[in-house]
C-alpha cells in the first residue's frame, strides 16, 4: 500500500495537471483511499484546479472581441458541434478541434498549449503533426487551408474538414 505522503504527493499532482469532477461518494466502501479522508482530497482539489476548457475557451473568444460564429466558421468547425462545446461541460473536442479553434483565434504558443491543456492535449516536440503546428503558429500562419497544405507537404493528415 502507498504510504500517506505519496498519497498526499499524488493527491497534489492531480489538482495540478487533471481537471476533475468529484462525484457523490457511493454507499460502497473505497478501499484504494481509505487512509486518506475526502477533505483532503477536495482541499488539494480546490488548491490544483485549473479553469475549464469551456472558460479557457470562451475568454480567449471574448478577449479577441470575436464572435462565436466567427471562431467556428475559421475553424471549420460546425455550428452544432461548437454548441456541443459550449452548452456540454463535460464534452471534450478532440485535438484537432482544439488546434483549429486556437488557429481561428490566433493564439500564440503560450495561449494555444493553455487551451489545449484544458482540454488534456498538448503539442511535442516528437511528433511531426505536432511540430507543423507549433511552426504554423510561430510563423503567425492561422488559415486552417494554409496550415492544411503545410500538413500535406509531410503527407500528413489536415486538420478538420478544411482542406
Amino acid at each position: 500500500m502507498l504510504g500517506k505522503k505519496i498519497l498526499l504527493e499524488l493527491q497534489e499532482f492531480v489538482d495540478q495537471h487533471l481537471i476533475i469532477q468529484l462525484c457523490e461518494k457511493s454507499a460502497e466502501p473505497d478501499y484504494v483511499l481509505e487512509s486518506i479522508s475526502q477533505f483532503e482530497i477536495e482541499s488539494f482539489i480546490k488548491q490544483k484546479r485549473k479553469p475549464t476548457l469551456q472558460k479557457v475557451l470562451f475568454d480567449f473568444i471574448d478577449r479577441k472581441g470575436a464572435t462565436d460564429a466567427e471562431i467556428y466558421k475559421k475553424a471549420g468547425i460546425d455550428r452544432r458541434h461548437f454548441s456541443k462545446i459550449r452548452s456540454n461541460p463535460e464534452y471534450r473536442p478532440g485535438k484537432n478541434t482544439m488546434i483549429a479553434l486556437a488557429l481561428a483565434l490566433e493564439l500564440n504558443k503560450k495561449e494555444t498549449d493553455k487551451l489545449l491543456s484544458s482540454a488534456g492535449y498538448s503539442l511535442s516536440d516528437s511528433e511531426l503533426f505536432d511540430l507543423v503546428i507549433q511552426f504554423c503558429i510561430e510563423k503567425k500562419i492561422y488559415e486552417i487551408i494554409q496550415v492544411n497544405q503545410a500538413l500535406d507537404y509531410f503527407s500528413l493528415k489536415p486538420i478538420g474538414g478544411v482542406s
